[in-house]
């Protein structure tokens, strides 16, 4: 099994944030150590277009694959980055979840351990508040019996007809997919769907052409940093779990 990180330097709301510095330590480094420490984990490789972003995994031992700056998302990078190896599973990560939970790759990983026959999988974890469900930045999931995904939306889902404190509940999804290495390379030569391309959700280009999608319910997604202000609040964390971080 392979962790592959999608790493670009350009981002509108925090530029060069791979490299942010979170107590001496740049987060795509936190990343690269936390996803290594999952159970079954093989490999570890950062896919990146920039020359600064390689320089510093290669400075701490990580590995790193050179790919297109033309790719329109982390799934078209891994693809490229995985064309020619030989590992079955392939784990998306990203590059901006430092405090992420070791635990919540081996989870991701299981169904498809499980069932040879599964394609593709990913996670969810229970959304708290009314506010996190309105959210349209929060991407909401919905399962069947099974836990098979039905639906993916920047929507609240489920629509609670009868109030806010009746029927199911409702879970977020956490961007971390595994996939099959074949599929995952069928997957980014496919064109995108309508519902993909409504919401801006490529995981319904799967859903719409029915494949199967498990989806593992874990306690916690963690922070993922897409502003200063979440970059502070990731500080605070190590902080006060004693990993530096002066005022």
């Amino acid at each position: 099994m392979v962790v592959v990180i999608p790493a670009r330097y350009d981002s509108s709301r925090l530029p060069g944030k791979p490299l942010a510095d979170i107590c001496g330590v740049p987060m795509i480094q936190r990343v690269y150590e936390r996803a290594a420490a999952a159970r079954g984990v093989d490999r570890v490789l950062v896919a990146t277009d920039d020359d600064r972003i390689r320089d510093v995994v290669r400075a701490f031992g990580g590995e790193v694959a050179m790919t297109s700056a033309a790719h329109p998302t982390g799934t078209d990078r891994i693809a490229e980055a995985m064309a020619n190896d030989a590992a079955e599973i392939v784990v998306n990560v990203q590059g901006d979840l430092p405090l992420l939970d070791p635990d919540n790759v081996a989870a991701a990983v299981t169904p498809m351990l499980a069932d040879a026959s599964l394609q593709m999988s990913t996670l969810m974890t229970p959304i708290r508040d009314d506010a996190e469900l309105r959210n349209p930045n929060v991407v909401k999931v919905v399962t069947d019996a099974a836990g098979y995904a039905l639906y993916f939306s920047r929507a609240p889902i489920p629509h609670r007809r009868d109030g806010v404190g009746a029927g199911v509940i409702a879970h977020r999804h956490i961007g971390l997919y595994a996939y099959r290495r074949r599929f995952l390379l069928e997957f980014a030569r496919l064109p995108p769907t309508p519902l993909e391309q409504a919401e801006k959700l490529e995981q319904l280009r799967a859903l719409e052409r029915g494949y199967r999608i498990a989806v593992v319910e874990v306690a916690d997604a963690g922070v993922e940093v897409d502003t200063p202000a979440d970059l502070d609040m990731v500080r605070a964390s190590v902080r006060r779990s004693g990993g530096g971080c002066h005022e």
